[in-house]
């Protein structure tokens, strides 16, 4: 038996033999003598958004389009930084969605309008299916004109909705979330006190239906969101909106997110943000002030008032502390609503503006200071003229201090909602960049 399998055994070691011979002739490469390489780790998640926002010359205000509706269509809005939710009028004969719905007032969907909500009845028309912001038994709910304070009733409406990410520099591609929250509001709202050609308003408030909300809610990440307004009111110069945590890189690479300065940011009056201000400085002295009209959480900010509005004594007492410290300068007749104005050439020039004494709001400690240079403390009212940018809200006004939108400009305020406090950057001027400096002209399709 041995001797019937020897001739197999021998032909067997003789391929061996063989083989062995064959694989040191041939060539070697790297991936036959060297482990293969690591695998690439996957690309990041993109879970942060930017959204374009103009300033309306006009008006001082500024405007985002937002894009909605099955197919997509853009949509003007005003920027409300307190507003309560996203609202448009919805012509009924003109709105054309495929996705849009809107809840009954006993419906699911209708609860995150929450205890304000009730049963709307179309009026006098009857109730279209099939078309936007008039039917029966719908959830309704108050829409408001920031500017005039207007208020009508609206309807709860969902469609589309699609926004751009981006990883910090540039947009990536367009995101879109099916069920999206705004109001169907009348046209009443729109005839007055806004920018020409805006559809609505775009809230950022604390609130469940507003737009910074239903993102965080959506993409899973905390409620966080920054403000990047532009001072400029061109197509071309457009500010930005970030949702989500930086950085956010402004040409020529600048991230505008780092070296912030923190504040405790205090939610109120149905959502409405406002930090503490404890004294004013001008020129690092102080102004003299009665100390019980500030406090924490009594100023508020807004990007629907074009300049900061003041308690009447605290208008008259920084006004007089401001003229003070120019008083060699002579002033030019005041034009109103402004209390004091100087010809541009009787004033020097710096990076950040006018050459004018600096103002300076001391938050919660005199090592927290939000510094207000020329470029937001004037405003040039006529040609050649500048005014300094503040107005006088009378001696009972809602809130003593209200920060408008010309004294946000320029400047990055990242409001993060989950850790309750303001991060602000001051002047970006000062950093040789600006709010019209990230590159929405580089769209990514799938990375940056």
């Amino acid at each position: 038996m041995a001797a019937a399998h020897t001739p197999l055994r021998l032909l067997h070691l003789l391929l061996l033999l063989i083989s062995s011979a064959l694989s040191l002739l041939a060539p070697t490469s790297r991936s036959q003598t060297a482990p293969p390489p690591p695998l690439s780790p996957p690309p990041p998640v993109i879970n942060r958004h930017v959204l374009a926002v103009r300033k309306d010359g006009a008006t001082g205000l500024h405007v985002a389009n937002i894009l909605r509706r099955t197919p997509q269509k853009p949509i003007p809005h005003l920027v409300d930084l307190n507003g309560e939710m996203v609202w448009e009028h919805c012509d009924e004969r003109r709105y054309l969605s495929s996705t849009f719905y809107a809840p009954p007032f006993g419906d699911y969907f209708c609860s995150p309008a929450g205890k304000t909500r009730f049963s709307h009845t179309c009026p006098g028309s009857v109730a279209a299916p099939d078309r936007a912001g008039c039917h029966n038994n719908s959830c309704g709910i108050m829409a408001v004109n920031p500017v005039t304070k207007r208020a009508a009733v609206a309807e709860l409406s969902i469609d589309m909705f699609s926004i751009l990410t981006t990883r910090g520099s540039n947009p990536g591609r367009p995101i879109r979330f099916c069920k999206f929250y705004f109001a169907c509001a009348p046209s009443s709202l729109l005839r007055s006190g806004l920018p020409a050609n805006v559809h609505g308003v775009a809230g950022l408030g604390h609130t469940p239906i507003s737009l910074q909300s239903q993102l965080a809610s959506h993409c899973g990440f905390p409620p966080m969101f920054a403000l990047c307004l532009t001072s400029v009111s061109s197509n071309d110069n457009r500010g930005a909106i970030f949702f989500g945590d930086g950085p956010y890189n402004m040409l020529p690479g600048v991230d505008v997110s780092s070296g912030l300065l923190y504040t405790p940011l205090t939610f109120r009056r149905r959502g409405k943000y406002f930090v503490g201000v404890r004294s004013i400085r001008i020129n690092q002295k102080p102004v003299p002030l009665n100390t019980s009209l500030l406090g924490d959480g009594r100023t508020r900010i807004s990007t629907t008032t074009p300049y900061t509005i003041l308690e009447h004594s605290i208008f008259v007492a920084l006004t007089r502390s401001f003229t003070s410290e120019l008083s060699q300068i002579p002033q030019v007749e005041p034009i109103p609503p402004f209390p004091a104005c100087y010809e541009r050439s009787s004033l020097s020039s710096t990076r950040a503006g006018p050459g004018v004494p600096t103002i300076e709001f001391i938050l919660q400690d005199k090592n927290t200071v939000w510094t207000i240079f020329g470029a937001n403390s004037m405003v040039e009212a006529r040609p050649e003229t500048l005014c300094l940018a503040f107005v006088d809200g009378g001696s009972r006004p809602q809130d003593p201090i209200m920060v408008g939108a010309h004294q946000l400009e320029d400047n990055l305020l990242q409001f993060d909602v989950a850790g309750s406090r303001l991060g602000l950057s001051s002047s970006l001027l000062l950093r040789r960049t600006s709010c019209a400096n990230f590159n929405f002209t580089s769209i990514a399709p799938q990375a940056e």
